[in-house]
């Protein structure tokens, strides 16, 4: 075999349907964890500066976005190796399908696995659609400030006081209702819209929720993967027993036939 026989050989043994899903996972999951771990720390920052001014005010907020924060870190280091897992079993897996008529065979811990891959990756989907929605919620609030801040920029806020135009943070239960000052109002709203923190976080928040949406695509995506797989690791192993059956019965057939051809010899 030639280096270009070998090279298409190798190829051809690539599961690139896991190959794609994993590098989308990868970073589905780089934007969320890395861009929600920044806007949360700017949130704080817009929270301290402008919303509440009292530590204990917002002290349980601070302990909670602390948390996520590790919880980013913990959900950063399993999907690194939950991607690189369900890769190498993508090679397995196509590795077994492509060598059905080899002396390759798969096992029934290769299929359980398989099928453990499966239910985990669906538990998986369904908490990465609650993630999903609750990235956006962020973004929904510093949507509202950003369009609020944007009706008092535009023409028809002069016909109205600016100083009556507030956003009050406390409705939303992020702080308590006695957190002063709890609101911004006018100008001074104008002016947290202008601050680089909240363009930076507002942004920020986009792109986590877009890789939360990314990582739940990729994580539906791993799902048909191994679906398929584990079907094609079923049916090698069924034709594998057909296979089998098939060559005893005929070694069978054949002993028969050779005691058969020996009594006639000797009758005769």
């Amino acid at each position: 075999m030639g280096c270009f026989e070998c090279c298409i050989k190798c190829l051809g043994g690539v599961p690139y349907a896991s190959l794609v899903a994993t590098i989308l996972c990868f970073s589905g999951v780089a934007l969320f964890c890395g861009c929600g771990h920044v806007a949360l720390t700017g949130t704080v920052s817009i929270l301290e500066s402008h919303f509440s001014k009292v530590a204990s005010d917002h002290a349980m907020l601070t302990d909670v976005i602390q948390l996520m924060q590790y919880v980013i870190y913990g959900i950063a280091s399993f999907f690194f190796l939950y991607g690189i897992i369900l890769l190498a079993e993508g090679f397995y897996t196509t590795s077994a399908v492509k060598e059905l008529h080899s002396e390759f065979k798969t096992t029934l811990c290769g299929r359980c696995i398989s099928g453990m891959f499966v239910f985990l990756t669906y538990i998986l989907g369904v908490a990465w659609l609650g993630v999903f929605g609750f990235s956006a919620v962020p973004v929904f609030l510093f949507y509202n400030m950003w369009s609020t801040c944007a009706n008092m920029k535009s023409s028809m806020s002069n016909l109205t006081d600016i100083d009556s135009i507030c956003v009050d943070v406390r409705q939303y239960g992020i702080i308590p209702w006695n957190a002063t000052p709890g609101k911004a109002c006018g100008s001074t709203l104008g002016d947290i819209c202008n601050t680089s923190e909240f363009y930076l976080s507002y942004h920020l928040y986009i792109v986590a929720c877009a890789g939360a949406g990314a990582t739940v695509i990729a994580l539906i995506h791993f799902l048909m993967i191994l679906s398929a797989n584990w079907a094609y690791l079923k049916d090698a192993s069924q034709m594998h027993a057909y296979q089998d059956i098939k060559m005893k019965e005929e070694q069978e057939l054949q002993d028969i036939t050779s005691r058969s051809k020996e009594c006639l010899h000797s009758y005769t």
